[in-house]
């Protein structure tokens, strides 16, 4: 046999294992990994945030609230008035659920909800006057404009320069159809805030737009919010008026645009896709007004409205048997949320049963035309659909 001199290690004894850093540093990944995977666990026991949290301030809620993250400054605005009871956060609290009503149709509660909360407030510092203007503003919000007017005129006795009162009265004249008063108001707000209260600029310049359009100068009321809107494109109430003063011009582009910018800002917006697809429609545009409608059904398939909207486009592209479907749920959404029968939107029955006459469906027409018949016995209604006594005519052949 031939040795090989050249081996350290002997023949017949296992090599010594080497040792080095590559072990150690092994070892050491598997603990820091683990270390990592139960870092919860750990400071959950030491009782340890991960992250420190941001401080409420009432500038931090201000900043959220110019940036357009709603919900950022409603919860902000919302612990400082919990914690210290601060009538700037209460001020801020209520604008901001205010404005957020108006961003989507699933915060249309939040007006509601500024109410209670300046109404609470109110009966606890009656006679506080920040206190009064930001619930007059929330009074006007709720349509009740004549509480909200003498209470903001309470305040302007006590403090002309006081902006949300001028603003809670700019509305509340213009919701009486004080339409020239309103826009007075509206005025002087715009010069208060210019002079004494730019964090108030936007909201002034949005009320004088709204004044004018109350006036029928439209052409001015869009120049007017377009200037609130260079002052802060993120807010997205003033885009939505934008829309809507533009289609009283019959600058449907203009309107197209303003919904693509809330779509910008907020990507899931069912609002703006809705206003898109009564837009196309009025425009004859069927496959663009399905498709939107189609969305908003698909992202709040508890709107009402959308399923109208929906079943009225497939209606006139033709489409009954489409139609028949989204108008049922139209029909059936309103019995399961309970809407008063003299609010509820009478033609999801009354297309729905056109539907099914065309397509010959007898026994769904019936059953549609006995709901409505029924529904008429509870309340009075506008609408009129009347067969003889022995039901539809195609159903009795």
């Amino acid at each position: 046999m031939r040795i090989k001199r050249y081996r350290r290690t002997p023949l017949f004894r296992p090599p010594a294992r080497q040792r080095g850093w590559l072990p150690f540093l092994l070892w050491m990944g598997v603990v820091a990994g683990m270390a990592f995977l139960t870092r919860d666990w750990w400071l959950a026991w030491l009782r340890l945030p991960m992250t420190p949290r941001p401080q409420a301030t009432l500038s931090a809620a201000y900043a959220a609230f110019n940036a357009g993250d709603w919900h950022t400054a409603i919860e902000l605005a919302r612990a400082l008035h919990r914690d210290q009871h601060d009538s700037g956060a209460l001020t801020l609290l209520v604008r901001t659920l205010i404005y957020r009503s108006y961003v989507d149709f699933e915060h249309r509660s939040d007006r509601a909800r500024a109410l209670e909360l300046s109404q609470e407030a109110f009966a606890a510092a009656s006679n506080q006057r920040s206190v009064q203007a930001i619930h007059a503003l929330a009074l006007q919000a709720n349509e009740r404009p004549q509480e909200a007017a003498r209470l903001a005129l309470r305040v302007i006795e006590r403090d002309s320069e006081d902006i949300v009162a001028r603003l809670a009265l700019a509305l509340a004249y213009g919701s009486q159809g004080l339409f020239e008063a309103s826009l007075r108001e509206a005025e002087r707000a715009v010069g208060i805030a210019q002079t004494s209260a730019p964090a108030w600029l936007w909201d002034a310049l949005r009320v004088r737009a709204i004044a004018l359009g109350n006036l029928g100068r439209y052409r001015d009321a869009l120049n007017a919010i377009n200037t609130a809107i260079e002052n802060n494109r993120r807010l997205i109430p003033a885009h939505f008026e934008r829309a809507l003063f533009a289609l009283q011009l019959g600058a449907t582009d203009t309107a197209t645009s303003a919904y693509f910018n809330v779509l910008a800002f907020d990507p899931n917006n069912v609002k703006a896709r809705f206003r898109l697809c009564e837009l196309s429609s009025v425009m004859r545009e069927r496959e663009a007004a399905i498709a939107y409608c189609r969305d908003v059904t698909e992202r709040a398939p508890e709107f009402v409205d959308g399923w109208y909207q929906l079943g009225r486009e497939y209606f006139l592209q033709g489409d009954f048997a489409n139609a028949q479907r989204a108008l049922n749920r139209c029909a059936a959404l309103q019995v399961l949320q309970d809407v008063p029968v003299p609010d509820r939107r009478f033609e999801c029955w009354y297309w729905q049963g056109q539907a099914a006459e065309i397509l010959g469906d007898c026994a769904s027409l019936t059953a549609i035309y006995t709901e409505f018949v029924t529904m008429t016995v509870v309340a009075q209604v506008p609408q009129v659909w009347v067969y003889p006594p022995e039901g539809p005519p195609i159903c009795q052949q």
